[in-house]
């Protein structure tokens, strides 16, 4: 989300989605707001610092973590305050463990961690343990909200194409074998005991890597999906899996206005293409905007939440156009 207030951002997410709000990132305050920085704030036993270049793995924990710990608690405090007593579905959101692995450098390195499967393997461990953690502190603050766990995996399809690059920027990390791209997700993923998302907005959502490792709902920008996705897209519909469909444009100076209808439509005609039960649909679906909203206005991002919960009312009235 833009700004940097958590409170007046905490109720403006209470306000328009009253059913399924969702802990605020605010990465305009710096680093350690940002995704990476806050999900490395919590891991156990593995310190990290900020660099010219972005986050590294430190010698010892030092100011940096704090502060990241201090904006997490603080935005914790804003939503424990303005959900007080809530009782439905919230959602939490942590970088997942290879995107985390592919945005650390190691101590002393320009290297990613990703270059280093030992090390991988701590990093999954450590953020298994923080991030089991951190759930048990929301459910401690909001004891009769059910919790949504959300893992930002952007650079997942970058890690199994093997286009991560290394220090020199002249040859790329070894691609780990797929058995290894889902054992470590799954590892995380299991360590919540929560409800388990996993999100992509980069081309090629990795949806067999994604579903092996236990998600239980995928999360996508609608408008990246190609015809080669659609046979493991109906794999994860008729599986049951819950489906958080980027289906609103992020605004932006250069984006045209999206609306509530196109964005419905546009989930109703992913169905009509792929010859899926509209029932499915109504019991699957959650309209979501494309990716993040920390480059739109204020103004913009009230708007966006606002179209994105108007378009999941317009749409079962769509889908009974297939039936």
């Amino acid at each position: 989300m833009p700004g940097e207030n958590p409170m007046e951002t905490a109720q403006l997410i209470h306000d328009e989605l009253p059913d399924l709000p969702h802990l605020a990132e605010l990465p305009g305050r710096g680093p350690g707001a940002d995704i990476i920085g806050r999900t490395a704030a919590l891991l156990v036993d593995i310190p990290v610092d900020v660099t010219a270049r972005g986050w590294r793995i430190a010698e010892r924990p030092g100011r940096d973590m704090r502060r990241a710990r201090t904006m997490l608690s603080s935005d914790l405090d804003a939503m424990e305050e303005v959900l007080d007593g809530f009782d439905g579905p919230i959602k939490i959101q942590l970088a997942g463990p290879w995107t985390l692995a592919a945005a650390i450098e190691q101590t002393r390195s320009l290297t990613p961690a990703l270059a280093d499967p030992g090390l991988v393997e701590d990093l999954a461990a450590s953020l298994a343990e923080g991030a089991a953690a951190h759930v048990a502190d929301v459910a401690k603050r909001l004891p009769a909200a059910t919790l949504l766990v959300q893992f930002d995996e952007p650079s997942l399809p970058a890690v199994a194409d093997g286009a991560i690059p290394t220090a020199s920027g002249l040859s790329r990390v070894r691609v780990p074998d797929r058995e290894i791209l889902r054992d470590r997700l799954g590892r995380v993923l299991a360590a919540t005991r929560a409800y388990t998302i996993v999100h992509c907005c980069a081309s090629g959502y990795p949806f067999e890597i994604i579903n092996g490792a236990g998600a239980d709902a995928v999360s996508f920008d609608l408008s990246l999906l190609k015809h080669g996705d659609y046979d493991q897209f109906a794999e994860t519909v008729e599986g049951g899996s819950g489906l958080l469909i980027g289906a609103l444009p992020v605004p932006g100076p250069t984006q045209a206005a999206a609306t509530p209808e196109r964005s419905a439509d546009a989930v109703r005609e992913l169905w009509r293409r792929i010859g899926l039960p509209p029932a499915s649909c109504a019991d699957q679906v959650v309209i979501t905007p494309a990716c993040g909203l920390a480059g739109a206005s204020p103004a913009q991002a009230r708007d966006a939440l606002r179209w994105c919960r108007e378009a999941a009312r317009i749409l079962p009235e769509l889908m009974t156009e297939l039936a």
